[in-house]
C-alpha cells in the first residue's frame, strides 16, 4: 500500500496524535530566561494543515534524531506547531543535560493567533528573535502547497458550491491512494498567500537564510520572485511531495550550521528513489539572480508569442488539466526562436536554479498514477497555463516583471 501524499491543511486527528511519543521528549515548565545570541535560528514553522498533523510530528521526530547526533553547536532549532485551527505552540529542540538525548524545551502557548496575516506572521517572528537571538535566520514550512495561486482564488472552488463539478478540484481533496501535501490548510480560513508571508517576513526585520517548503508545488518562479526580499534561497519541490514531507533526519545534519544545499537534495533524492512511490522532485533557487532572470524574460516575451497549440508538448510537472505547473526551462525553449538569446537565457537560469535533482517520475495524487519526467530545469512557471485557478496570474509581481 501506497504511503500516503502532503495535502493541504491539518485534520481533527491532530490533537490526539499530540499524545505520541517524540524523539525530543516534552518539558513542563515554559521557559522565560533571557537568551544569547547565537549563530543561526532554525524556525520549522507547522501552521494548521487539517490532515497532515500526524506527519508533522513525525517530522519533528525525525529532526530530533537528527539533532541527537550532535549537530547542533552554535545553533537553534525552534518549532512552532499548530495543534488545532486556533491553538499552537512554540518550542525549542535541544539536548538534555546529559549532551544526549534531544527534548523539546517549551517556550509560548499560542491562542488564535492569526497565522494567516501579515501581522501574525511577522509577532510569530518576533517572538522567535526574542527567544533565540542570531546572527542568521532560516526557516521551514510544512503544510499543503498550491505553489503562486492565490489564496482567494482556491477558495472561489470550494466542493459543495460548484455544480458543475463531478470530481475535487485540488490534490489535497483527494482521498484514495497516496495522500499529498499547501501552504496552509483546507479551509480556507487556513490557507496564506506568499505575499502575505513576503510582507510578514520584511516587516518583522528579518532575512531568511533559506526558505524550505515542505509543501506541494512550491518551487516555482512565481513564488521565488515574490520572496526574492526576504531570503537568500528557496528550497523546494515542482511537484506535489509526499504526506511523509522532507526526509529530516537525513538532511537535518546540512540544514544548521555551514548549508549544504548540494547534500540536502542528495539527500532528499536518495530517500525518495526508495520510497513508495519512488517519486519526489527538489530544487534550490538563489533569489538574488531572479532580477535579471526576469529581466532576460521580459526581452523574450517581447519578441516572441507562445503558440497554445504546443501546451501539450511541454513537461508537465502536475495532474491538472489543463496543467497549471510546467517545467519552465522547457516553456521558454519552446517559447524563445532565437538561440543566441535562448543560451543567455539557459546560462542565467543555470545561475539562478543551483542544484535539482528528481526521480524518473513524479507522483500525482489528481491522477492517481506516476507521470514521466524527460526535461527538468528545477523550476516550474504557469504562463502558457489556461486553468481557471491561472486567471490572477497577470497580477503576480513575476508576470508584471516579464511582460
Amino acid at each position: 500500500m501506497h504511503s500516503p501524499v502532503r495535502k493541504n491543511f491539518f485534520a481533527g486527528i491532530a490533537v490526539i496524535l499530540l499524545g505520541l511519543c517524540f524523539a525530543c521528549d516534552d518539558e513542563d515548565d515554559i521557559i522565560n530566561a533571557p537568551e544569547q545570541k547565537k549563530t543561526q535560528t532554525l524556525l520549522m514553522y507547522m501552521p494548521w494543515s487539517g490532515n497532515l498533523t500526524s506527519y508533522f510530528l513525525d517530522n519533528i521526530n525525525d529532526m530530533g534524531k537528527a539533532i541527537q547526533t550532535g549537530i547542533l553547536k552554535n545553533e537553534r532549532v525552534l518549532v512552532f506547531l499548530a495543534t488545532s485551527s486556533n491553538r499552537a505552540k512554540m518550542f525549542e529542540l535541544v539536548y538534555n543535560e546529559k549532551g544526549d538525548t534531544c527534548i523539546r524545551k517549551p517556550l509560548k502557548n499560542y491562542e488564535n493567533h492569526p497565522c494567516t496575516t501579515k501581522e501574525g506572521i511577522t509577532s510569530l517572528l518576533e517572538d522567535v528573535k526574542g527567544f533565540a537571538p542570531a546572527n542568521r535566520y532560516s526557516m521551514t514550512i510544512g503544510g499543503h502547497g498550491m505553489g503562486w495561486i492565490y489564496s482567494n482564488k482556491s477558495r472561489s472552488y470550494p466542493l459543495s458550491a460548484d455544480t458543475k463539478r463531478t470530481e475535487p478540484l485540488f490534490h489535497w481533496e483527494y482521498t484514495e491512494g497516496p495522500l499529498t501535501r499547501y501552504f496552509g490548510g483546507t479551509s480556507s480560513d487556513t490557507q496564506t498567500d506568499i505575499s502575505t508571508l513576503a510582507e510578514g517576513i520584511s516587516e518583522s526585520g528579518l532575512h531568511m537564510e533559506y526558505i524550505l517548503f515542505d509543501d506541494c508545488y512550491m518551487s516555482c518562479v512565481e513564488v521565488a520572485y515574490e520572496l526574492r526580499h526576504v531570503t537568500d534561497h528557496l528550497i523546494a519541490s515542482t511537484s506535489e511531495i509526499m504526506a511523509k514531507g522532507m526526509p529530516y533526519e537525513e538532511i537535518g545534519t546540512h540544514l544548521v550550521g555551514e548549508i549544504d544545499y548540494e547534500a540536502i537534495c542528495e539527500c532528499f533524492h536518495t530517500f525518495y528513489s526508495n520510497y513508495s512511490p519512488p517519486c519526489g522532485t527538489i530544487a534550490v533557487t538563489r533569489t538574488d539572480e531572479l532580477d535579471s532572470l526576469a529581466s532576460i524574460m521580459k526581452e523574450i516575451n517581447t519578441r516572441f508569442t507562445f503558440n497554445g497549440l504546443q501546451a501539450d508538448s511541454l513537461q508537465h510537472l502536475d495532474g491538472y488539466t489543463p496543467c497549471i505547473f510546467y517545467d519552465y526551462g522547457d516553456y521558454v525553449t519552446k517559447l524563445c526562436q532565437d538561440t543566441t538569446i535562448l543560451n543567455r537565457f539557459n546560462d542565467q537560469l543555470n545561475r539562478t536554479v543551483i542544484h535539482h535533482r528528481h526521480t524518473p517520475y513524479y507522483y500525482s495524487a489528481i491522477s492517481g498514477r506516476k507521470e514521466k519526467i524527460i526535461r527538468f530545469s528545477g523550476i516550474t512557471c504557469s504562463d502558457p497555463s489556461t486553468h481557471r485557478l491561472t486567471q490572477q496570474k497577470s497580477s503576480t509581481s513575476w508576470y508584471k516583471a516579464t511582460h
